[in-house]
Parts: structure tokens; C-alpha cells; sequence
């Protein structure tokens, strides 16, 4: 059981007072000066949060003024097809945040005559708005005092309160989540919640805490006790992400090249990306492209060289991507492993939402000079090993 003691000063309403007054100074004198902070709009709040929470503010702030140029209210976000949303929101990684920002979108404009609701059970019942946004929102956009606790929030409370228990589990996070309700600045809840958010971001770092520059380091167990604060929060080891082989083929059909949509309902669902999938064990990577394609797409290709390879990382795995020359040899594509296919220019990419791992290929292929069409493969029938039998062929 957590200790009642942990923080002393959070039952004395005078010292949470000079708490919130020191905070909420600092931020008035230091905040950064963001796109989305002078604004009161529940949309642009909503839209900011969403994108704000698996990315890093210098990474998405330019994303975040294309969105809005893109799709100014929540109507003409509605009205939008989700490869418009998807394509729109490239870049930033995590499209299940934009299927479902298009998806609340529409039903606030079925259900709420297209008003962001003020309401945070209504806002929470909306898809992928949970006890965070639906209280970021509230808050911010419409000053109701709710508190909010999201990773920045949760670091510097753990350190404010000394907290040595796993704050993702059972009484901890009970504990962080009264806590948290008590020392917010109430009629200045949103003001307060991004000063805590700020603190969290720019100062009360995961690592080398900048403590000497904390308006609040007189009230900081972590800061006060003997030892590092930034061995707070206490941290789960991480297990080991599987890491995968994959191929892709650039296939090319005169001067086409073939994309696939993945399905809906799974990892990057509704991208567009070069066809293939994993290696299998005891096979190549050309025979797993050639297999990958008779699957996904019912059709034959003959895979030439490799032409570039990328590293990328997703939240519960790694990939090395390999891209590969390819060339159509006979077969009416069919749409069995993937939700749609295309014959496309390469001049046309740039129109369709493609995953980034998929981005990487392009824009090495393109600092390199491109990848023309292949030659197209030789007709009648294959020799076993032949490129177009789908075998091994010579790699770079």
C-alpha cells in the first residue's frame, strides 16, 4: 500500500496554491510559442492532441498546419474520403490516429450538428478519444476542470510525489489520478494542464532533468531525497522487439509499377505500399517476393536485382525492408491478400498515402536516379531458376 505520507504538502491548500501559482508563472513567461496554443477552437485543440500523442511537437507542427489548410472544421473533415485523411496525414506515423479522427468526425457531424461537444462523456464516447484527449479538450477548449495525466504529466508527478510503484498499475495510478484531480488550478484548468504538459516536455525530462531551472523544485520529493530523479517513474523492462525480414517489389508492366492497399482492421491499414510481406525460413528473398505476390495479388512475376534496403522501427517490431527489381509475367491481379491494387506512373506516388517504411524506398531509388522499368522478362516457358520462375537471381 502506497504510504500516506508520500506528499505531505499536497493536503496544505496554501502550498498547492504557491504550487500552482509558481507553475502556471513560469509557463505564462516560458511557454513555446505553438500554433495550436492561442487558440480556443475545440477542433484545432482536438486535432493538436491527437497528433501530439505519439509524436514529438518539432516532428508534427508542420503536419499539424497542412491538416488544417486540408481540412479547416470538422465538416469538411467528415466529408472527406479516408485515403484523402491518410494521404493528408502521412508522415506521421500511427494512422490508426486518423482513421479515427475521421471516424469521430463524421459522427460528431451526424450526432452533434458537426460541434465538437463540450461535454467529456460525450467527447469520451467519440472513437479514439480516451481519458486523456477527452479531458485535454474539455479542458482547454472549454475550460471544464478536469485534470489530465498523460506521459509528461505522469513523469513529473512521480517525481513531484517520490513515487517508487510502477504508476501503470493498480493503486499507483489510483493514487496519481486523486492527486492529480486535487492539485489542479480549478477555473484555470487548462491553463494549468499545459503548464504541466510544458514542464514535463521542456524541463522534467526522461533523462537529465534540467532541476535547477524548476519553478517547482521546492516541492519535489525526487528533487529534495537523495538519488537521481530521473530514475522516476519506475520503468518496466522493455521486452525485445521481433525483428522481420521483408521484401517488396517494384514490379513494373511496361511503364506501370504496382501498389497494393493493405486490408483494413490491421497494422497500416488503408496504406498504400509496394507489394511483398515477411521472409519465411529456408527461403530467399526472391522467393519470398514471388511467393508473397502469388498470394497477396494471384499473379507471376520475375524478380531481378535488389535495388536499396531500409531500416525501420514500429511500436511493437523492426523490419529490414528490401526492394526489388521486378517485372509482370502473366496473371489477372486479384485483390486476395490486400484490400486493392493499382497500375500506377511513378510520377503518381505522391498522390496515394504510403507508409513511411514504403517513403524510405522512394526517396532512396530517387537520390540514387530512380528505378526505371524492368526489362520485360522473357516469354514461353521457364527454365527452373529462371528470374521469372520466381527463384533466386544475383543480388548487388
Amino acid at each position: 500500500m502506497l504510504a500516506a505520507t508520500l506528499a505531505q504538502w499536497v493536503g496544505d491548500a496554501a502550498q498547492r496554491r504557491g504550487f500552482q501559482q509558481r507553475l502556471i508563472g513560469w509557463y505564462r513567461r516560458h511557454r513555446r510559442p505553438l500554433a495550436w496554443r492561442d487558440s480556443s477552437d475545440p477542433y484545432r485543440v482536438w486535432v493538436s492532441e491527437v497528433m501530439l500523442q505519439q509524436t514529438r511537437v518539432d516532428q508534427m507542427e508542420a503536419h499539424f498546419h497542412r491538416f488544417l489548410s486540408r481540412f479547416p472544421t470538422v465538416a469538411d473533415l467528415a466529408a472527406a474520403s479516408e485515403d484523402e485523411v491518410l494521404k493528408a496525414w502521412e508522415g506521421l506515423g500511427y494512422y490508426a490516429r486518423a482513421r479515427n479522427l475521421h471516424r469521430a468526425a463524421r459522427r460528431i457531424v451526424a450526432e452533434h450538428g458537426g460541434r465538437v461537444p463540450d461535454d467529456r462523456t460525450a467527447l469520451a464516447a467519440l472513437p479514439g478519444i480516451g481519458p486523456y484527449i477527452s479531458a485535454a479538450v474539455a479542458s482547454i477548449a472549454f475550460a471544464r476542470d478536469y485534470a489530465v495525466l498523460d506521459a509528461n504529466v505522469v513523469r513529473v508527478l512521480c517525481r513531484l510525489l517520490r513515487l517508487t510503484e510502477d504508476p501503470r498499475r493498480g493503486p499507483a495510478r489510483a493514487y496519481l489520478e486523486r492527486t492529480a484531480g486535487l492539485l489542479l488550478a480549478r477555473g484555470r484548468a487548462g491553463e494549468y494542464n499545459q503548464a504541466l504538459m510544458e514542464l514535463g516536455a521542456c524541463l522534467c525530462t526522461p533523462a537529465r532533468p534540467r532541476c535547477s531551472a524548476c519553478p517547482v523544485r521546492p516541492y519535489c520529493g525526487a528533487y529534495l531525497a537523495p538519488g537521481d530523479p530521473d530514475e522516476l517513474p519506475v520503468r518496466r523492462p522493455r521486452r525485445p522487439r521481433p525483428h522481420y525480414q521483408v521484401a517488396a517489389g517494384i514490379i513494373w508492366r511496361g511503364d506501370r509499377v504496382l501498389i497494393a492497399q493493405r486490408r483494413a482492421g490491421g497494422m497500416l491499414a488503408g496504406m498504400w505500399e509496394f507489394p511483398g510481406g515477411k521472409q519465411e525460413a529456408g527461403e530467399s528473398l526472391q522467393e519470398c517476393l514471388a511467393r508473397e505476390i502469388r498470394e497477396e495479388l494471384g499473379i507471376r512475376i520475375a524478380v531481378y536485382e535488389h535495388l536499396a534496403s531500409v531500416e525501420h522501427e514500429y511500436t511493437h517490431l523492426t523490419i529490414s525492408l528490401h526492394a526489388f527489381r521486378a517485372a509482370y509475367v502473366d496473371g489477372e491481379p486479384q485483390a486476395l491478400g490486400c484490400a486493392d491494387w493499382r497500375w500506377i506512373r511513378w510520377s503518381q506516388l505522391g498522390e496515394f498515402a504510403l507508409a513511411r517504411a514504403d517513403r524510405k524506398i522512394i526517396d532512396k531509388l530517387e537520390a540514387m536516379g530512380g528505378a526505371g522499368p524492368a526489362a520485360d522478362p522473357p516469354t514461353g516457358a521457364q527454365r527452373p531458376g529462371s528470374p521469372a520462375d520466381g527463384r533466386p537471381a544475383e543480388t548487388k
